[in-house]
């Protein structure tokens, strides 16, 4: 993480340009380990699709004006937000339910806030909190790495003691937001999900996302695999599985004719 010098606390450098950052050697070092680690972290997900262990129940639906993410407030020229995007927008919300868990909503999204790593699969992503405390406070940034020309910026735009939400900067493989929240269900079972609003962040992007939906469905096993691991981060087991519920609004005629 970089800092700024502070009068008795660290503040991370939000003045960072982690869409324009250029990697030093020790990031070219990290990233060859993570191309050695990618076929491993690959199998790992796609293991998932072969025999699950956790069941997985997916609805898809046509959505409408409904299905757009909350407003951004005191938009940048760096973020790149869902109308920036190309091709349709996909509203996609998971959700997991953790019964046994030692701890409660609050505990888990601080401690996936200061260490979003714990919930990803080696070698597929990594985050990396280039201008992030650890907070997750508004405005510091973090890095999502992948290998390839995936890195994908983002910068937190709220925060709360059960949730944070994310959104996309300017270079990033897609446009769009993205939350992390859980809920107490009663004592000892919780609930965690990730909602998702993206569209495409360029045309070749759009290709890979909607065309051929290679980029859309490494994002659906990314997630599922984050939830469950999430679970066990509670502390907790799965109780019900996991839902996926997509739900697709083809942009802009419907947007832009109001018909939605």
């Amino acid at each position: 993480m970089l800092f700024t010098a502070g009068s008795g606390e660290s503040t991370p450098d939000t003045s960072l340009r982690t869409s324009h950052w250029i990697p030093g050697p020790h990031q070219v070092v990290r990233e060859a380990l993570m191309l050695t680690r990618l076929p491993r972290g690959v199998a790992g997900v796609l293991w998932r699709l072969v025999r699950p262990d956790v069941p997985v129940h997916v609805r898809e639906e046509i959505g409408d004006h409904r299905d757009l993410p909350p407003h951004l407030d005191a938009a940048t020229e760096r973020d790149q937000p869902l109308e920036h995007g190309y091709g349709p927008a996909l509203h996609r919300e998971f959700r997991i339910r953790a019964v046994g868990a030692q701890r409660g909503a609050a505990a888990l999204i601080d401690a996936i806030a200061r260490d979003m790593n714990r919930a990803v699969v080696p070698g597929v992503a990594r985050f990396d909190y280039v201008a992030c405390s650890g907070a997750m406070a508004v405005g510091e940034e973090l890095v999502v790495r992948m290998p390839g020309p995936w890195d994908g910026p983002v910068r937190v735009l709220r925060r709360d003691d059960t949730s944070f939400r994310l959104g996309t900067l300017v270079g990033h493989l897609e446009a769009g937001q993205i939350e992390f929240a859980a809920r107490d269900v009663d004592d000892d079972t919780l609930e965690f999900s990730i909602t998702t609003w993206a569209r495409a962040g360029d045309r070749v992007a759009d290709v890979l996302y909607s065309r051929l939906g290679l980029a859309k469905q490494i994002q659906y096993l990314l997630w599922v695999e984050f939830c469950v691991r999430a679970v066990r981060l509670a502390g907790g087991r799965v109780v019900g599985g996991l839902d996926v519920l997509t739900r697709t609004v083809h942009w802009p005629d419907e947007i832009a004719a109001g018909t939605v």
